[in-house]
């Protein structure tokens, strides 16, 4: 017990090394690159620094398997230098007894990412978004969806508009039993609509069978009303514009996530990248855990024996592929070309089984 106490507190502080490391040199890179976004959009300093702080979570979150990867390299590199592998496997411990601590430091760690992270994450990442798309355009997100359908906003000549819809299609292109409610400058109501659909075109909204209620201080609405078989509105939206308003499944946190999806479903989206996303964050332990067995495999060993360099970069080399797999089996599950759970599960857990077989060699050897 106290031999993996200690082999957890070593570990752990490669962790920290690692970590803080990588956190400068992402924060220093994301600085340079906000700074080249909206310096020339009149953007401050203090405005530019806060942009790098609420995006650097999700950098790092991003880069955690790498920080793993990293740690585990650099606490098996040390060990094998100070000759403590041997002394361990003098005492009768197994080479594979070495990694009961870092595995459970990372299973806390993939734990503790999942359910504290994320949501952090998903709070800093939405700010981010809305900070950023305000120095952009001066405006906020366009898009809102809750158990009452979905909300969109536009801005018009007079004021603003209001459209609220019960369901659409998945691309958002078209909107079912809808409602236009027109605010003048003031946010005073001045006109209404509500029509079966409308389908969003190029620089406009076309309505079919409408009714047109105007809602002008001292107007009888229902006596003024009038009914359309179809009626064209001019629209600021583009489809783009809506589909960039969902953002990122990151965006949500995994604890939301469930309900969100329901909404989205209801309201007639795809929630297939929000099921995609909240699956592979359930498998990030697993995965983390892989990249640890994976840089054990290759580094796990005395430096007397030479090539450590070899083994280091065919270690880091071979955690980049199986990375980028799970990220390609993650975007062949939101394409619906794999099933959700067969996309976020196989690759954490193949990386798990492909890195017992060069472990077990090891021990037997």
């Amino acid at each position: 017990m106290t031999l993996h106490l200690y082999f957890a507190r070593r570990f752990a502080m490669w962790l920290g090394v690692c970590f803080i490391g990588l956190f400068a040199l992402i924060a220093l890179v994301d600085l340079v690159d906000q700074t080249r976004r909206f310096a020339d959009r009149g953007v401050n300093a203090g405005g530019i620094f806060e942009l790098v702080l609420l995006n650097a979570p999700q950098a790092v979150n991003q880069v955690l398997p790498l920080i793993v990867l990293l740690s585990t390299v650099a606490f098996f590199i040390n060990l094998a230098r100070t000759s403590e592998l041997i002394a361990t496997r003098a005492a009768g411990r197994s080479a594979l007894g070495a990694l009961v601590a870092p595995v459970v430091v990372v299973l806390m760690l993939g734990t503790f990412a999942t359910t504290m992270l994320n949501p952090i994450v998903a709070a800093t990442s939405k700010k981010y978004n809305e900070l950023a798309q305000s120095y952009r355009s001066g405006g906020v997100s366009t898009l809102s969806i809750s158990t009452e359908g979905l909300w969109l906003r536009q801005a018009t000549e007079d004021g603003q508009m209001v459209i609220r819809a019960y369901r659409s299609n998945p691309d958002a292109s078209v909107l079912f039993d809808v409602t236009f409610m027109a605010y003048d400058a003031e946010g005073a109501p001045v006109r209404r609509l509500h029509a079966d659909s409308a389908e969003l075109r190029e620089l406009e909204w076309y309505l079919r069978n409408v009714k047109d209620w105007p809602l002008a201080r001292g107007t009888n609405s229902e006596a003024n009303s009038s009914t359309h078989s179809e009626l064209i509105i001019p629209s600021t939206l583009t489809i783009e514009r809506i589909r960039e308003s969902f953002g990122h499944p990151s965006t949500v946190s995994i604890w939301e996530l469930p309900d969100f999806i329901e909404q989205l479903d209801q309201a007639g989206f795809s929630s297939r990248q929000h099921q995609v996303w909240m699956q592979s964050e359930v498998a990030r332990p697993v995965f983390l855990v892989s990249m640890v067995l994976i840089a054990a495999a290759f580094t796990m060993r005395h430096t007397r024996f030479g090539g450590t360099g070899i083994a280091v970069l065919t270690a880091v080399l071979l955690g980049f592929a199986l990375y980028f797999a799970r990220s390609f089996a993650l975007i062949l599950g939101e394409n619906g070309q794999l099933p959700v759970l067969l996309a976020a599960w196989a690759p954490p857990v193949a990386s798990v089984l492909l890195a017992f077989g060069p472990l077990l060699h090891a021990e037997d050897g």
